[in-house]
């Protein structure tokens, strides 16, 4: 639905041919990339298998009082020393992925699916290359435990991974057996998510953890044509998501009190509008659908969208609000900058792209023009999970 209103509120711009120059470039060098899924590193700290997605908890270091001891937790600062390769490799898979079926939704050149085929198949399909469908040890804290349920978002790229797979769909490239081997593999990692413990308890979490784990069932839901699924994303967003994680005037106070809140806010805002994307329909276009008290992520986007222009703005108008912990009476205090990546923020935001569409503004598109599309900071790159909006937005 929001690619016909593209078209109808913002005629004139085509995203195919805007993307194009960009996407051939980068689909090939992706084309020179041989597949490389997580058996290719090893987490030495790991109670999982060879197969096992595994990642350690960003923010917790060994502790100065007990250096042997259980990790304690530092917010907002990433130890350098975790294991994140697995992640690292899922990145990479990732935008290959990604860059390889946009630029052959771009051009219909089958080189690139040939290419996007052949890495989805490493990941997915052969036996001894592919990764569980599960995250059983993802998130692990040294000393504490094996894995925790918010190691779900560690997969929030392969829900742009599924959208790939279905616009390959029709390639020649793609056969019958791969594509059903792929899809089951999403099936099978679905129904991880909708019935293990981990699964349910980040669907659960009142922050971005909650809308990065229903953007995962929502995208995983639609290519396996599970209906049931994709209408309880819905109500999720419309009765558990959006009131609950929105204030009035649209910021999302839970990211705003975090050590990162610029980079925080940008990423929530991000992927609940991903989500509001994947789950419209011909009849409901979530993207507007408000609350009665007019609360929507076009309102988000039209908070947010001033101090992606403009950071300093940011920091002389926005405040931290009080959270549960605070004493009370504890007064509002202006945000500082970010605690790392402040200076790498903002890129080409999605929310401004499908905000641009849905409201027919403008000026949002040309500031999402404006910013740079392929971040080089890993870091932004893992919080910047929705990047070809060819897939998002098809014709």
């Amino acid at each position: 639905m929001l690619a016909l209103l593209l078209f109808a509120l913002l005629p004139g711009f085509d995203l195919a041919s805007h993307e194009r120059p960009r996407l051939v470039a980068a689909a090939d060098a992706a084309l020179q990339a041989e597949p490389r899924t997580i058996v290719a590193a090893r987490n030495p700290r790991s109670a999982g298998g060879p197969q096992d997605f595994s990642s350690e908890g960003d923010y917790w270091w060994p502790d100065p009082n007990n250096p042997n001891g259980p990790y304690v937790q530092r917010d907002g600062l990433t130890n350098p020393d975790n294991f994140v390769a697995h992640r690292q490799l899922l990145l990479a898979f990732a935008r290959h992925v990604g860059h390889l079926t946009a630029a052959y939704r771009a051009t219909g050149d089958e080189r690139y699916a040939v290419g996007a085929v052949r890495h989805l198949r490493a990941w997915f399909v052969t036996p001894t290359t592919r990764m569980h469908p599960h995250l059983r040890y993802a998130q692990a804290i040294k000393g504490l435990n094996t894995g925790r349920s918010i190691g779900v978002i560690d997969t929030v790229h392969l829900a742009e991974v599924a959208l790939a797979v279905e616009a390959l769909r029709g390639s020649k490239s793609l056969p019958a057996a791969d594509d059903a081997a792929i899809t089951g593999w999403f099936r099978d990692y679905l129904h991880w998510l909708t019935t293990d413990r981990f699964g349910l308890e980040e669907s659960a979490t009142r922050n971005n953890h909650a809308t990065c784990a229903w953007l995962q069932r929502a995208c995983f839901a639609r290519l396996v044509g599970d209906a049931t699924e994709l209408a309880a994303c819905r109500r999720e967003f419309k009765e558990v998501l959006l009131p609950h994680q929105m204030a009035a005037d649209g910021s999302f106070p839970e990211e705003v009190r975090r050590t990162k809140p610029y980079g925080y806010s940008i990423f929530n805002l991000d992927v609940m509008c991903a989500l509001a994307v994947v789950c419209s329909t011909s009849d409901e276009n979530l993207m507007t659908w408000s609350l009665p008290d007019g609360r929507s992520l076009v309102r988000g986007v039209t908070w947010l969208a001033p101090f992606l222009a403009d950071k300093q703005l940011w920091l002389r108008t926005v405040r931290r609000p009080a959270g549960p912990k605070d004493p009370p009476g504890t007064p509002a205090k202006f945000v500082a900058p970010d605690v790392m990546y402040w200076d790498a923020w903002p890129i080409r935001q999605p929310a401004l792209l499908f905000g641009a569409v849905a409201a027919g503004r403008r000026d949002w598109l040309a500031l999402w023009q404006s910013l740079p599309a392929d971040p080089t900071i890993d870091e932004v790159i893992r919080n910047y999970p929705i990047r070809e909006p060819l897939l998002w937005l098809p014709r």
